[in-house]
């Protein structure tokens, strides 16, 4: 059984969402983060990489950082940036990207589902990761950023949402990316109970993105626990933000390979190794895989396509995975990567970058380039019911959640409208009662969860 519940959301006012609504703080490197915010206070991103308030000699991780993330997230909701609902509902999240549209449910997820494995994961964490959004998580008092959950189609699940979807959306904008993201409410309380139960049927959910931001916010509700012995197990710390997506709504893009130098090998000999494992064919122009088990290599300034013969590949969830037979076949037999997660002469290119990038990078700083056959997401289950682990960098996946639509603030709302004074990082004293959602006002903005409560 999956608990998947509603839960008291924290917004953005209508006026400021497409403002606000910022990429993932993990997308960026340092220098791209602080190009990012220039001239855009309010996007979230300043939140989410709160380094980017500072000096660019300070410490990303100094104590302050983390203060200066609860400040400005705070100090927003006491400005009016920010609502709180005051009454536990799901949203509809869908992003369109180049046609393509997926709808996912905005929800919070158990703690303890993670720990018993109903949620189940493909990916290994890395410790200093998870640090830093420990830190995040623990100053704010609060979950800034969605995981992205799969499931397997559901028709309880897609029928709530088309109803939910009739009304007018809360949010509708297309960013800079043109991505065009819009949010609808789930307020009633036969649309919530359906959609509890539907989730509480299914024996497995998936992580499909963000297993740093889950083992993040896992970790930091366990020390809540361990901080307050006689919790119930209802309390908001027990929970963790997230998206949740049906399989057949979801798009993986490929996660291509680029490898610094040939090993020692010239050109010529490296090809003569590729020829010896694959079977290679001059590309006439440069194009993407056409099917699993297949990729294509540009080296040299020229593109290949390369297929790995049907007998040698593996019955196994793992290693018959594109990537697993890329690695073992070739990059580390041939070009000693051993560790792809540790060895800095490889490097990884997501699909959105295109194949321009894998070109640009071969002239600049790389010798070769592999372009991937995407991983499916039905891959990915089978390798998490397995309670196996993808190799790093599998599975790219867009559009992505924006981040600063819908936060998860670890305590629960007071019934009153004011706001309490914020509250020191990793305490339960931060702001709470955000403006109730009520009655559609001067905006528009599409309420009525509670009943007539005061907007800001």
């Amino acid at each position: 059984m999956a608990d998947i519940r509603p839960f008291f959301c924290m917004r953005p006012c209508r006026e400021k969402a497409e403002r606000i609504a910022a990429l993932p703080y993990d997308v960026y490197s340092r220098e791209e983060a602080r190009a990012a915010v220039e001239g855009k206070p309010d996007s979230f991103l300043n939140i989410d990489r709160p380094e980017t308030q500072f000096p660019e000699d300070m410490d990303m991780y100094d104590k302050q950082v983390y203060q200066k993330a609860h400040d400005l997230l705070w100090e927003k909701a006491a400005n009016g940036d920010f609502v709180r609902d005051k009454k536990r509902c799901y949203y509809i999240y869908e992003l369109t990207m180049d046609g393509r549209t997926q709808t996912g449910i905005v929800a919070c997820a158990s703690i303890d589902d993670y720990q018993n494995q109903v949620i189940k994961k493909h990916e290994n964490t890395r410790a200093e990761k998870e640090a830093d959004r420990i830190r995040h998580v623990d100053a704010c008092n609060a979950q800034t950023g969605p995981i992205f959950l799969a499931y397997r189609s559901n028709e309880a699940v897609k029928r709530v949402a088309a109803q939910a979807m009739e009304k007018e959306p809360l949010y509708d904008f297309t960013a800079d990316d043109k991505v065009r993201h819009r949010v609808f409410v789930v307020d009633a309380d036969e649309q919530i109970q359906s959609l509890q139960q539907a989730f509480a049927a299914m024996p497995s959910v998936y992580i499909a993105d963000g297993h740093h931001r889950a083992a993040s916010a896992v970790k930091v509700g366990l020390k809540r626990r361990q901080a307050h012995p006689d919790y119930t197990g209802e309390e908001e710390f027990n929970y963790f933000l997230s998206v949740l997506f049906a399989d057949d709504q979801l798009m993986i893009m490929d996660y291509n390979r680029v490898v610094k130098d040939l090993n020692g090998l010239t050109e010529e000999a490296f090809l003569e190794e590729v020829r010896c494992r694959f079977d290679v064919k001059e590309a006439p122009r440069r194009e993407r895989p056409g099917q699993k088990g297949s990729f294509s290599m540009y080296l040299g300034g020229k593109w290949y396509q390369c297929t790995v013969p049907a007998a040698d590949i593996p019955s196994d969830p793992v290693e018959s995975l594109d990537v697993s037979l890329l690695q073992n076949l070739l990059l580390s037999p041939v070009l000693g990567i051993q560790d792809p997660k540790t060895d800095d002469r490889i490097d990884f290119v997501g699909g959105i970058r295109g194949l321009d990038e894998l070109e640009r990078r071969v002239q600049a700083d790389c010798k070769v380039a592999f372009a991937m056959y995407p991983t499916d997401i039905s891959e990915l289950f089978a390798v998490a019911d397995a309670g196996r682990l993808m190799p790093p960098k599998s599975t790219w996946f867009e559009p992505k959640l924006r981040s600063g639509l819908f936060i998860h603030a670890l305590d629960e709302p007071r019934e009153s409208g004011a706001l309490g004074e914020a509250g020191a990082p990793g305490e339960l004293g931060a702001p709470d009662a955000l403006s109730e959602a009520g009655e559609p006002g001067a905006s528009g903005e599409p309420g009525a969860l509670d009943g007539g409560g005061t907007k800001r």
